[in-house]
């Protein structure tokens, strides 16, 4: 973590604008260097990558891997957790550097599902009701829950939501697919609009956001108050600005955050490979595919694009 650093009021966004763009959070991906760019690019607000919290309240070592600054701001640190206690006490550590939280309960992985966390509290409303309790006991700054459609019974779903609510949830995130939908399955509309119909609080919607496009098709079918975007995002950075196609300009800012930030080179290189995938060859998209270093990958980019960065 870094110094404590000015914050910005998500619940004033939501009062402010009718529509809200939003970074998903993803392991790996979802870091400050990125998240630096997508502010250029008309997102609002964006999430870190999932943070065990009982791992993060323990051990320094972990707590090292989350940075932010001025320019990263409104930002949302998500936790995966099955105890309150470790969540409280994981939210008390991180609330100075950050502008809310939310309790991840829709990662679908089952090595997340067999440690209780993610997408196994999506039907367990009664441990997402403590868990939400235990945070807004400790910190002032607001906490919100990520969520799954219910594999079969809608009303759990809207249970879950209603009871977190009740303990004082500030917004929920519905992704529109269960967690045993592939990603190409279409996203159930009805189900992220029957939960913006339960509830008072402001609704994000996740799933199947890949453009601009898509965003406004979510909102004309939901009513939500905002979209949330993940692999559409690693794709195209500047999808909210409307943009096709992620543009160079864009390419040029990540790298230099990257290099400044210290981003490791095999993650830089697989943020290039996303966004340049539309814009690359299959041919040269398997020449670098093999680049393993940092200068290898810069020399790339300034001879076949004209893309300036800096080695630090």
């Amino acid at each position: 973590m870094v110094y404590e650093c000015r914050r910005q009021s998500i619940l004033q966004l939501f009062e402010d604008k009718p529509r809200l763009n939003v970074c998903a959070p993803m392991v790996r991906y979802s870091k400050n260097a990125f998240r630096e760019v997508l502010r250029d690019y008309n997102v609002d607000i964006a999430y870190t990558p999932m943070i065990l919290a009982d791992v993060f309240k323990s051990s320094e070592f972990a707590r090292q891997d989350y940075t932010t600054n001025d320019r990263d701001c409104p930002v949302v640190v998500q936790f995966a957790a099955h105890d309150p206690i470790d969540l409280a006490h994981a939210s008390q550590i991180i609330a100075p550097f950050a502008d809310g939280i939310d309790l991840n309960c829709g990662c679908p992985q089952k090595w997340a599902y067999k440690e209780k966390i993610g997408a196994y509290l999506s039907d367990r409303p009664e441990i997402v009701h403590e868990m939400v309790r235990a945070v807004k006991a400790v910190v002032n700054i607001p906490c919100s829950v990520k969520i799954r459609k219910h594999p079969t019974n809608p009303h759990i779903t809207v249970e879950l939501v209603r009871r977190a609510q009740m303990m004082g949830v500030d917004w929920i995130t519905i992704h529109g697919r269960t967690r045993h939908q592939k990603s190409t399955e279409p996203v159930d509309y009805d189900i992220i609009r029957l939960v913006k119909e339960s509830v008072y609080v402001p609704v994000l919607a996740n799933g199947g956001i890949f453009s601009l496009a898509d965003a406004n098709a979510m909102y004309d079918n939901t009513g939500v108050d905002g979209v949330m975007a993940a692999r559409g995002l690693l794709q195209n950075p500047a999808l909210f600005a409307g943009y096709e196609h992620t543009p160079l300009a864009c390419v040029e800012k990540y790298v230099n955050c990257a290099l400044a930030y210290g981003t490791p080179t095999s993650i830089m290189h697989h943020h290039i490979m996303y966004m340049m995938e539309a814009t690359m060859s299959s041919v040269e998209r398997r020449s670098f595919n093999c680049l393993t270093s940092t200068p290898a990958i810069l020399d790339h980019l300034a001879h076949y694009y004209g893309v300036q960065c800096t080695l630090i």
